[in-house]
């Protein structure tokens, strides 16, 4: 019995049709070790872990690489759009008003119940985008005082 191993990064760029370069591993590496950043923290991230990449190519790498479903895009109303690694579960998030932080959140009841509409009109569901807004402890603790 061999044990199944993770594939590389590389593996998983050159798996999804796209070309390695160092920028797309560490723009990868930097939007699975953050938390729902957003495009100029990935690419202060990138920086850190290659030098200079500009702006512009950070959003086309984004871009394809959320095309190829390597990272998930979330554009809460209000919020510039975030991208993270976690993808391919259907879970959603909650926001907090006050300072804009963002938490994953599982499918509230059984496997992703939210895929049942209650009228599909004829479509063919693949994803439910649900986002439960409120505050996050700090923010409540302080607008409680």
């Amino acid at each position: 019995m061999t044990a199944s191993r993770t594939p590389t990064i590389a593996e998983e760029l050159r798996g999804a049709g796209l070309r390695v370069t160092a920028a797309r591993v560490a723009l990868l590496e930097t939007v699975r070790d953050g938390d729902h950043l957003d495009v100029e923290e990935i690419a202060s991230g990138v920086r850190d872990r290659v030098g200079h990449i500009s702006l512009q190519a950070v959003y086309e790498a984004l871009n394809a690489l959320a095309a190829a479903g390597l990272v998930r895009r979330i554009e809460p109303a209000g919020s510039p759009a975030r991208f993270e690694g976690r993808v391919g579960d259907n879970h959603h998030h909650i926001v907090c008003r006050s300072c804009g932080a963002v938490a994953d959140v599982d499918c509230a009841v059984g496997h992703a119940p939210c895929l049942t509409a209650a009228d599909d009109h004829g479509f063919s569901i693949e994803e439910a985008e649900v986002i439960y807004w409120g505050r996050c402890p700090g923010c409540a603790a302080t607008h409680r005082s």
